[in-house]
């Protein structure tokens, strides 16, 4: 990916190389995640998919069944995860990033603008409230539904 810079000499944000979002992706809380969740025990059909977007910081775990989608090198491959999800049939796309006020933003919004230029309307691009921080600081059973987690990537003394 090529980088952008800025006329000062400074580096411009990853993201500066690629169109903003022209829509707004809608926001879905973490209660209504986990029950998706655990809708898909036993033998229901799966038709959302949850897309965590982080790099670098993809550590102390991520909401089970996720895919790791990094926001960086994630523009030139909408068009072919739109194809696969498609005709998955996924209807809910979520996407979630450290707090989704950045990267899971950005990219639900992207993502929106492709469903939107296709036209569909049975599928949703949505960006988890709080990401994956918010899931995991309300604890309890959403912790039980996460993979590979690491308490201690989590504790603020060790940041």
């Amino acid at each position: 990916m090529a980088s952008a810079v800025s006329g000062s000499g400074d580096a411009a944000p990853w993201h500066a190389a690629y169109p903003s979002p022209s829509v707004s992706a809608a926001e879905i809380v973490r209660e209504s995640v986990l029950d998706l969740l655990r809708d898909t025990t036993g033998n229901a059909v799966k038709d959302f998919v949850l897309i965590d977007v982080r790099r670098d910081d993809h550590k102390g775990g991520t909401i089970r069944g996720s895919i790791n989608l990094p926001a960086q090198s994630l523009w030139p491959s909408i068009p072919t995860i739109y194809q696969i999800f498609k005709a998955a049939g996924v209807r809910k796309v979520i996407w979630y990033c450290g707090s989704s006020g950045g990267r899971g933003t950005r990219t639900g919004g992207w993502f929106a603008d492709h469903i939107a230029d296709q036209k569909d309307k049975t599928m949703e691009s949505l960006i988890l409230v709080g990401g994956i921080k918010g899931w995991v600081k309300t604890g309890g059973e959403y912790l039980q539904w996460m993979d590979e987690f690491d308490e201690g990537a989590w504790d603020p003394a060790s940041s």
